[in-house]
């Protein structure tokens, strides 16, 4: 089984969508909001088509789910929410919404280990973007994965994008709510969906965890420092990805994982025993794997991948998702046996507290220090410059031959510092052994 092989689309998503017709479609009962789905449609479909069976859904993943025993699934959940204001005053109370989820999870329940990702659809690009998905650690650990869309930007693109599919969608009540004020309830609302198992197949999480990346990470700290307080919880602990973090010390634990693009200064909150906080090196907030993921789903349902003109060659391939997969084992053993995850050190830097420590090779000092780093064979970091997104991308520079014979006498020298790095890096909790596993791979294949 490999989840990095793409297979044919339409055979692929012809197994994991029913094809029943609109009619059958269930509705979940109480507690939670109304759920309709699993929706019909698959691989390869018209977006524009006048009937839902022959759409698909937007982003639908090309991972090779079927052979890990996984499916997807998307769903409509509506019901009638609060809205608030981002100092978490409340401004509307019991509007209709109406919104989607995707659910990508073991298709048996003997595969589940009790954990669901519920993740804040990113919107910044102007659709949603399930910026936390990384089959290989999710599917590796039999969880479930949710992602929701809470926002009006994301919503309003999928009713363009497909009206047959998406038309009936609106988190704005009717248009009246335009600032994402429902967006906190809406999120926490499909939360109960996965909880009570009405859009995971009757598969019900023991541990709930909320994440979400970027400005999904920035709205989901206005939900748990302002909106959460005079809530009922829903969620058991909560990750904070490439974005702010809570300053609120709640009952449910908060875990944050930055890039090097994302630390920006030398003051930053301490840890304690309801928060950690993680900083990679030479990680970008958005990095080379999700763009390798992306363009082949924004070449089919956008019609092209972004091009970017970058003033240094972008996309960091330091794998921070790494660092968040076991992140995400600590969140969830925090919360299900109450052991708090490992410390990490930070980024380090100079007198001026807002330039960072570097070495001799241009990469920065302190923080998580993946094998990309530790044993460099390029210059990654988290900072870049140019139009657009590119300060998001950071650099990768690959290492001329003088460097490399160098640093590593030979091929032999190179994998033993790769071996090194990582063993360390498992050690300290900062890398699951899997993924150690598959940098070895990746550095003994290397050219």
């Amino acid at each position: 089984m490999s989840l990095r092989r793409l297979v044919p689309l339409a055979a692929l998503l012809g197994l994991l969508l029913p094809t029943a017709p609109a009619t059958a479609l269930a509705a979940a009962t109480e507690p939670g909001p109304r759920v309709v789905g699993p929706l019909p449609g698959a691989l390869p479909g018209d977006r524009l088509a006048d009937r839902i069976e022959d759409t698909y859904p937007f982003f639908s993943t090309p991972d090779d789910l079927a052979a890990a025993g996984y499916v997807e699934q998307e769903f409509h959940v509506s019901g009638t929410a609060d809205g608030f204001a981002t100092d978490g005053a409340p401004v509307a109370a019991d509007v209709p919404y109406a919104t989607r989820v995707v659910v990508r999870r073991p298709a048996h329940a003997r595969d589940f280990s009790g954990t669901a990702l519920v993740e804040w659809q990113n919107v910044t690009a102007g659709y949603d973007l399930d910026a936390l998905w990384h089959a290989e650690s999710v599917v590796r650990e039999g969880h479930a994965w949710v992602g929701v869309s809470a926002q009006r930007v994301g919503v309003d693109q999928l009713r363009a994008w497909s009206p047959a599919r998406y038309g009936g969608l609106d988190v704005t009540g009717g248009g009246r709510l335009t600032a994402d004020e429902l967006s906190y309830d809406v999120f926490t609302q499909a939360g109960r969906a996965v909880a009570n198992g009405s859009v995971t197949g009757g598969l019900r999480p023991r541990t709930l965890l909320a994440i979400g990346a970027s400005q999904s990470a920035a709205r989901m700290t206005v939900l748990y420092d302002r909106v959460l307080p005079a809530r009922e919880p829903v969620f058991d602990g909560y990750g904070f990805v490439v974005g702010p973090a809570p300053t609120r010390v709640g009952a449910e634990p908060v875990f944050q994982v930055l890039s090097e693009t994302d630390v920006r200064t030398s003051q930053r909150p301490p840890d304690t025993d309801r928060f950690r906080r993680w900083e990679v090196a030479g990680g970008a907030h958005s990095g080379h794997a999700g763009q390798v993921y992306r363009a082949p789903i924004s070449e089919r349902d956008l019609g092209g991948a972004p091009a970017y003109d970058c003033d240094r060659p972008p996309f960091s391939r330091v794998p921070v998702h790494h660092v968040t997969a076991a992140a995400h084992e600590h969140l969830r053993r925090w919360v299900e046996r109450g052991t708090p995850p490992p410390t990490a050190p930070p980024l380090e830097f100079e007198a001026d507290g807002v330039t960072r420590k570097r070495d001799a090779l241009g990469l920065a000092l302190g923080g998580i220090r993946l094998s990309q780093v530790a044993a460099p064979t390029a210059l990654n970091t988290g900072d870049n410059s140019g139009e657009a997104f590119c300060r998001l991308f950071g650099t990768h520079v690959p290492f001329d031959e003088q460097t490399l014979a160098r640093l590593y006498p030979d091929r032999a020298a190179y994998v033993r510092r790769v071996v090194a790095a990582d063993l360390a890096n498992v050690r300290a909790g900062h890398l699951l052994p899997a993924d150690a596993k598959r940098n070895l791979r990746d550095a003994v294949g290397a050219r």
